[in-house]
Parts: structure tokens; C-alpha cells; sequence
């Protein structure tokens, strides 16, 4: 049967500072349409019935979601004693699933992207399950590109092999984030798509996957399958968790795995990165600004403001954001926007967790 799994784990320190430990980038309605996880849920309600909704997350956040979404059953809630990036995390979920339904297809999801034409990702969500359900192939959705990106991975597709079906391909190699001329290469060739870190798959076939490139991983994940649903199951999670690196699915797996698909996705995809994304989907005036709250803007173009109570005035700069968060306020160019997170690990690093 299908699974859907949502991955809602993350901090979004490129959102500081918002985004907070207790008020994470999913939790958060950064473009008035909801929060990203609310946006995530409503996306697969038609897919699968509640009980196959499953949430990844850690237990101080697992407290957050279910009081914004308090309809949330608390057994549909997977739980990191500490994050260690993707893989574990889908390791995790996997051996939970194969417990539950020895045939689960995971669907995976990220809880903070932004989807526009809903009907189409649907369309290839159920593609790519239709793909996997009886096979060892691990499949992902690649965006068409609509610009040389440099915020995002690539997936580069083979075309010198018959497709899988119409619109899924085998993947030749994925690509991590690039400078701006290779990324307007990837485009121009027309081989690469975006990698939106959406993944579907058997359980039992990633967790082979697993067991071939992270042994290591397979043997702990391997212990926390046999005591699931004991009172041994949260002390042998943590101990787990706890003697292992950290790493990516994408590093881990998907680079070395040899059956790789992906499905060609052309519908509107934001993973909602950094602040300057926050600016390209937001309603600009004629300078391009777009701004939020008491702002005004003299002789200045293309900069996101965001105002809580205090007016902020702009005279004759560009390409800025500046977000007040009350006790804190953000100033940079849009082009570093992706470099927010360094604020974050300065501040710890400074013991000023108060702003954290």
C-alpha cells in the first residue's frame, strides 16, 4: 500500500530570523498561503487516508505540529532522538513501515516546498509509484529548470537509454549545487533537471539500499526493528542515532544506487530556500520591492522588507533584504541570502542561544 511520509524536521536557519528552534520554517506562513507543512498535508489528503500519513520529525517538534494541527494522531509520528540528515531519518521511517505493511511504497516530502499546480505533482507522485510498486527501482521528481539556479542540486538524465514510460527516465548522475556558468549550462544542454528531494520507493528496497552502501547504519536500523513497540524502542533509537555520522540519502544511496529513476516535473516547484526565493514569489511594486508591514521605500529596487511594528525606511540602496523578527533584525544582500544559516552557528558559537 502507498505511504505518504513527510520530513519536518528541519530548523530553516536560512529563515532567520523568523525562523526559530520553536518556530521552525515549516511551522511558518512566510507567503500568506498557509504554513509550508499545512500546504504539504493538503497536497496528499486525496492520495492516502490518515493512517498511512506519517510525520518525521523530533519530539519538541512533534509538540509544535500537533498544537497547529492538533487533529494529528500521535502514532503517526516518527521521531529522531537527534538529526542526522536524510538518510537515517529515511532508514528510520523504512524499518517502521516495513513493521507496519511489509509492501509500503514510501512517498517522501519535504514539509516546506511550494507547489502551484498541484493537479500535475499528483500526476507525478503516482507515476513514479506506479513505477516502483513491483520493482527495486528508487525513483525521484526532477523539475524542469526555469533559470540557471545556483540554491539547488541537479539530476542529469540519461538519454541514452529507452525510457521507463513516457515521462520517467534513468538518471545518469546527480549534480550538487553549482557556480552560475555551469548552471546556465545545465540548462542549455537541456540533460538536467532540478532536484527536488522528493523520493518514492519500496521500504524494504531502500532499506537493501541501505544495507549495501551504509552497513553501518543497516546494523543499528537493523536493532531498532526489533524492539519497535517495546519499551526498549526510544532508549535503542537514541543509542543508535547517537554512535553514527550523519548523512545524506543523496550521498549515501541515490549516487551509487544502480536503478535510478526520475520523473520529469513541469509544474511551479519552489523548495522556498532562502530569503531571496521569499522575494522572487512575493508581489513586487513597479522597482520590484516587495515589502510587508510599515516600510517605506525612497530611490531603492529589487529588496524584500519585511516590517513587524517599527517602520523600516530604504533610501537609494538595491537588492537588499532586511527582515525585522522583533528582538532581531536581518541585513543583506539578496545574493547571500543563502548564507543566513552562518548567522545562526555564530550566534551558538557566541553562546547568544537567546536569539536562536
Amino acid at each position: 500500500m502507498l505511504h505518504c511520509v513527510i520530513m519536518a524536521g528541519g530548523v530553516g536557519a536560512r529563515f532567520w530570523p523568523i525562523s526559530r528552534h520553536l518556530r521552525p520554517k515549516q511551522l511558518l506562513d512566510l507567503l500568506g498561503e498557509g504554513t509550508l507543512l499545512e500546504q504539504t498535508l493538503a497536497r496528499i489528503e486525496p492520495l492516502v487516508p490518515p493512517d498511512r500519513r506519517w510525520i518525521v520529525t523530533n519530539r519538541e517538534q512533534m509538540l509544535m505540529v500537533r498544537e497547529q494541527m492538533p487533529s494529528l494522531a500521535e502514532n503517526r509520528f516518527i521521531l529522531e532522538p537527534v538529526g542526522k540528515n536524510t538518510a537515517p531519518a529515511i532508514g528510520l521511517t523504512a524499518v517502521h513501515l516495513v513493521k507496519h505493511d511489509p509492501d509500503a511504497v514510501m512517498v517522501l516530502l519535504p514539509a516546506d516546498h511550494r507547489i502551484r499546480n498541484v493537479a500535475a505533482f499528483r500526476e507525478c507522485l503516482l507515476a513514479a509509484v506506479e513505477q516502483v510498486a513491483h520493482s527495486d527501482v528508487l525513483a525521484t521528481i526532477g523539475i524542469e529548470p526555469s533559470r540557471p539556479e545556483t540554491g539547488y542540486g541537479y539530476i542529469q538524465v540519461n538519454h541514452t537509454e529507452p525510457p521507463l514510460s513516457e515521462n520517467i527516465f534513468w538518471v545518469k548522475t546527480f549534480a550538487e549545487k553549482p557556480n552560475l556558468a555551469t548552471a546556465r549550462l545545465f540548462c542549455e544542454c537541456g540533460e538536467f533537471v532540478w532536484n527536488s528531494g522528493v523520493f518514492v520507493w519500496r521500504a524494504d528496497v531502500i532499506l537493501q539500499q541501505i544495507a549495501e552502501f551504509l552497513p553501518q547504519w543497516y546494523a543499528g536500523l537493523h536493532e531498532i526493528a526489533e524492539v519497535i513497540g517495546t519499551e526498549r524502542e526510544a532508549e535503542v533509537t537514541r543509542q543508535v542515532f547517537a554512535s553514527r555520522k550523519g548523512i545524506s540519502i543523496d550521498y549515501a544511496v541515490m549516487e551509487h544506487a544502480p536503478r535510478v529513476a526520475v520523473v520529469r516535473g513541469t509544474f511551479d516547484w519552489s523548495d522556498v530556500g532562502s530569503w531571496d526565493e521569499i522575494w522572487r514569489l512575493t508581489a513586487q511594486d513597479e522597482r520590484g520591492n516587495a515589502k510587508k508591514g510599515p516600510v517605506c521605500v525612497v530611490d531603492s529596487s529589487n529588496s524584500l522588507v519585511l516590517a513587524k511594528e517599527r517602520l523600516i525606511a530604504l533610501v537609494g540602496v538595491e537588492n537588499l533584504v532586511v527582515v525585522d523578527a522583533g528582538d532581531a533584525i536581518l541585513i543583506c544582500p539578496r545574493e547571500s541570502s543563502q548564507q543566513v544559516r552562518s548567522v545562526v552557528d555564530a550566534l551558538h558559537e557566541a553562546g547568544q542561544d537567546v536569539y536562536l
